[in-house]
């Protein structure tokens, strides 16, 4: 329900918190895992989580977390996996959960079908990278109709205009990309997000997370003061991927995944 997300910005700019949300690929290594993951970086501090859905060609995404898809894939995972994965979660993790999926799993899936599911598993909002607004009607329709979060992205070469239409369909935030490129590339410039997320606030009041780029607390600080949340994927899949690449016990990967969030969370708050 979009409602989760909404309560979790009401409750951050009441009390000047930040918002902190982690990427993790469904499936990486395995779905036992994911369904351990997602309550262990809740009790880390997350406020909201993002499940990333495998595909065989991310077009967005950079070597790490396309590692983590191809691992996930070796396993057959699928968007209906998924679903049920999160039906799972719901019996004792109350945290926003986001769904990042390319449009192809959707698409095949059914639109209609999947907002429905989405939300009856306890999904709150989708991402879709390759989905630009003007394409999007469908998608935007079946997710109003079930109360799905429409999260769309804004990039450093978002003109006025689109920074409008894009915040008309926006339901939860507004997904600030914060440099061109792909997941996991190094962010040097964090004057530049300040003005554009400036930019941002003067055509909405809807919340804004920044992410791409974001790899260490000092950094999830600095551009935490800026926005109203901030996104981190790839620094914590890697240390997902490390553990895994260790041969590291499934106690030890959950482990490790959620001591990187609190470090994350320690940054953001202070």
């Amino acid at each position: 329900m979009s409602r989760r997300i909404d309560h979790v910005f009401q409750q951050t700019r009441r009390t000047g918190r930040k918002a902190l949300i982690p990427y993790i690929m469904a499936g990486d290594p395995d779905m036992d895992l994911t369904r351990r993951l997602v309550p262990e970086l809740e009790a880390a501090g997350a406020d909201i989580v993002e499940l990333g859905i495998p595909f065989s060609d991310p077009i967005a995404d950079g070597p790490v977390i396309l590692r983590a898809a191809m691992r996930a894939l070796v396993h057959d995972t699928s968007l209906a996996e998924v679903l049920r994965a999160v039906r799972d979660i719901r019996r004792d993790c109350r945290v926003p959960i986001v769904l990042m999926s390319y449009y192809n799993p959707i698409c095949q899936y059914g639109e209609d079908a999947f907002a429905a599911d989405a939300v009856a598993a306890g999904v709150d909002g989708v991402i879709v990278p390759d989905l630009p607004p003007e394409e999007g009607a469908g998608l935007i329709r079946a997710a109003r109709a079930a109360d799905l979060a429409t999260i769309f992205l804004l990039a450093p070469t978002s003109d006025p205009g689109r920074i409008r239409k894009v915040a008309r369909v926006c339901r939860g935030f507004i997904y600030y990309v914060s440099l061109t490129g792909i997941t996991g590339a190094r962010l040097t410039d964090h004057g530049d997000v300040a003005g554009r997320i400036a930019d941002i606030r003067k055509a909405t009041d809807k919340p804004v997370a920044v992410g791409f780029g974001i790899a260490t607390p000092e950094q999830a600080r600095d551009l935490g003061r800026m926005a109203d949340g901030v996104i981190v994927g790839s620094a914590l899949v890697r240390v997902i991927e490390q553990q895994v690449e260790a041969g590291a016990a499934p106690d030890r990967i959950v482990g490790a995944a959620g001591d990187f969030v609190r470090s994350l969370r320690k940054g953001v708050d202070g």
